[in-house]
């Protein structure tokens, strides 16, 4: 199948970087230095959980515009008190807060971009500020093009203008560009704008325990298991 695609934007959190085994991974080390017996996959989740509704409280005008980093801090604030671990400084809270700065890419994730790149612009379209997705490509390896951030509109995805953003400034016309994402409702947004929607299956994102329901709707371009595959699709 010929796809006249020439920019791929991504979804990042759970799309290209896997949050819940890098915070197991950090948190038992806080486990080891601190004496704790805490859960960290259940920390994941709990910590990613408050994502969405504290976005939320930003754009039903609840809170002033207020970037992912310090949305992070608010409610990990929340999950230190609910998992009773106490005693942090405030240098360690930071340390702590920074792990989304240095989420560990899918297995997949630097070779199947890779080699994508040879073939399209590639792009982040994420609700993550700029600073932390900058950080996090860095950290990574992440060979992104261009780092586009909902930051810079002050709003948070899915508001229709993230992906129109996304098309104004790589000078294109919304069907040559397509998001890529792990998530449902965030590809059905953009396509809902014009772009084309690339679903990639991510069953872990959430842990062994939590596999999420992977039935791709039927009006996406083009689904596959990973990155390599979503190459081959697309002729990379």
């Amino acid at each position: 199948m010929e796809y006249k695609i020439k920019a791929l934007v991504f979804d990042v959190f759970g799309t290209v970087v896997d949050y819940y085994t890098t915070i197991i991974s950090e948190g038992e080390q806080w486990n080891q230095q601190k004496g704790w017996q805490v859960d960290w996959g259940a920390v994941a989740n709990a910590w990613r959980g408050r994502y969405r509704p504290f976005m939320d409280r930003v754009m039903r005008g609840e809170l002033p515009w207020t970037k992912l980093d310090a949305l992070h801090r608010m409610a990990l604030e929340e999950v230190l008190n609910e998992f009773q671990m106490t005693g942090l400084t405030e240098e360690e809270k930071e340390h702590l807060n920074r792990v989304w700065h240095r989420l560990r890419p899918w297995p997949d994730a630097v070779a199947g971009l890779t080699r994508l790149r040879q073939r399209f612009t590639l792009a982040t379209l994420s609700n993550g500020n700029v600073s932390l997705l900058v950080d996090m490509a860095k950290y990574s390896g992440l060979p992104w093009d261009c780092i586009f951030s909902a930051e810079l509109l002050k709003v948070y995805k899915p508001d229709p203008r993230t992906y129109q953003m996304a098309v104004e400034l790589l000078s294109l016309q919304a069907h040559e560009v397509m998001l890529v994402a792990a998530h449902q409702a965030d590809l059905r947004a953009a396509q809902a704008q014009g772009l084309r929607a690339g679903f990639v299956r991510r069953p872990l994102e959430f842990g062994p325990h939590n596999i999420p329901d992977l039935t791709a709707d039927s009006t996406f371009a083009v689904v596959a298991d990973d990155f390599n595959e979503l190459a081959d699709k697309l002729g990379a």
